[in-house]
């Protein structure tokens, strides 16, 4: 006869028919992340789809750097190569941040829990009846995290040559109030590209993918002192890539609303000079 015990009456568990003997509100933790990822996810998917409102002079939104679709005049600084695309231009890069996020090992552990309940929290039983790991399809795809991890990279390299672009010299049209355009502009929006830009690098560089290539496969670390220092300051970071991880999801979700509501003309950048 065939047994349809399932969670903590599975064959192999200790027989405790409660789903777990924890007294504390275990469950707010995975809670608080199924609302603010999925939140994320709705509003990143919204942006994404949307293909426009997303420059003003002189910022580009996150999720659509580097611009290389049919682009509006102005935010493609690396051509259009893309431009034959009919969907949006976000949808060209997205797809590496993206991968490098959701094969993050900080963000396995966070939505498996949250969204799958593999397990919702420490010492509470999960729900399945069987567990592969990530060795099938399509759980086996997050050995690719370090090749997202280079093009993690490559885009972060990319914003921050757009935060230098928004220190950039105004055109004329953008004049302060004496009607000249200053030798560099300073305005909000460049102060959150900056903060946004540091928090990509602390996620990127605190990445566990990070630490494996500067100091893995190393038999003596006392012969490759470079390395062993890059190991250890990287080693330093990872005790905190999961706060860097919803810091920076965070501020890229402010830039993009920041930028979405002065290319709308909602508001006004706040200009410092």
């Amino acid at each position: 006869m065939a047994t349809t015990d399932h969670g903590v009456t599975s064959p192999g568990r200790a027989h405790i028919e409660a789903r777990t003997l924890r007294q504390d509100r275990w469950w707010q933790s995975p809670l608080a992340t199924f609302v603010v990822f999925s939140g994320f996810v709705v509003f990143a998917t919204i942006r994404a789809f949307m293909g426009r409102d997303y420059y003003a002079t002189p910022y580009l939104s996150p999720f659509y750097s580097p611009c290389l679709g049919d682009c509006v005049e102005g935010a493609s600084d690396f051509g259009q190569p893309f431009a034959w695309w009919p969907l949006s231009a976000a949808l060209i890069i997205l797809v590496f941040p993206l991968g490098f996020r959701m094969t993050c090992y900080y963000y396995r552990k966070a939505y498996y829990r949250a969204f799958w309940l593999s397990p919702p929290a420490c010492g509470v039983a999960e729900p399945h009846t069987s567990y592969s790991g990530e060795t099938r399809f399509p759980l086996i795809l997050q050995n690719v995290h370090r090749w997202f991890w280079y093009a993690a990279v490559v885009v972060g390299l990319v914003l921050t040559f757009d935060v230098v672009l928004a220190f950039r010299p105004m055109p004329a049209e953008y004049a302060l109030g004496d009607g000249e355009t200053s030798g560099i502009h300073m305005g909000l929006g460049t102060l959150l590209m900056l903060v946004n830009v540091v928090l990509i690098w602390l996620y990127t560089l605190s990445c566990h993918s990070c630490r494996h290539v500067v100091g893995g496969r190393l038999r003596h670390f006392s012969k490759h002192p470079v390395r062993y220092r890059l190991w250890t300051w990287v080693s330093r970071l990872n005790t905190s890539h999961g706060r860097w991880a919803w810091y920076s999801l965070f501020s890229v979700a402010v830039v993009d609303f920041y930028i979405f509501l002065l290319a709308t003309g909602r508001i006004q950048d706040v200009r410092f000079f």
